[in-house]
């Protein structure tokens, strides 16, 4: 009787950057076995976001490795990405005639799971 695997996954909360920013690099790798994600994030390194993507997989790795104790002959996949909104800082810009314009910096949430290939 095959073991039932339950889902591993990592996030990474209040990352400084705009959710629209992250869902294209997330688009990248979403449904991609894990080292062939890894190696797009390093050769994605013209977005900043790639560093982060990159520290949540090895972090998602060494949950696995935790829970299963194994990382061997295993074809793991990135099963699901949720890239969503965090907090938004308000800040004003002065502009003429006394007033301001409000700028948001926006911040993002990520959620990675894991899953593995039935090959």
């Amino acid at each position: 009787m095959e073991q039932k695997i339950s889902m591993v996954s990592a996030s990474l909360n209040g990352v400084r950057i705009s959710p629209r920013k992250m869902r294209l690099v997330a688009d990248l790798i979403r449904n991609k076995e894990i080292q062939k994600a890894l190696s797009i994030l390093e050769y994605s390194s013209k977005k900043r976001v790639s560093y982060f993507f990159r520290k949540l997989l090895l972090s998602l790795l060494s949950n696995w490795k935790r829970k299963y104790e194994q990382l061997e002959d295993i074809n793991l996949y990135i099963n699901k990405i949720v890239v969503n909104q965090g907090k938004t800082l308000k800040r004003l810009r002065p502009v003429p005639q006394g007033r301001g314009h409000r700028i948001r910096k926006r911040s993002s949430n990520i959620s990675v799971f894991l899953g593995k290939n039935k090959k």
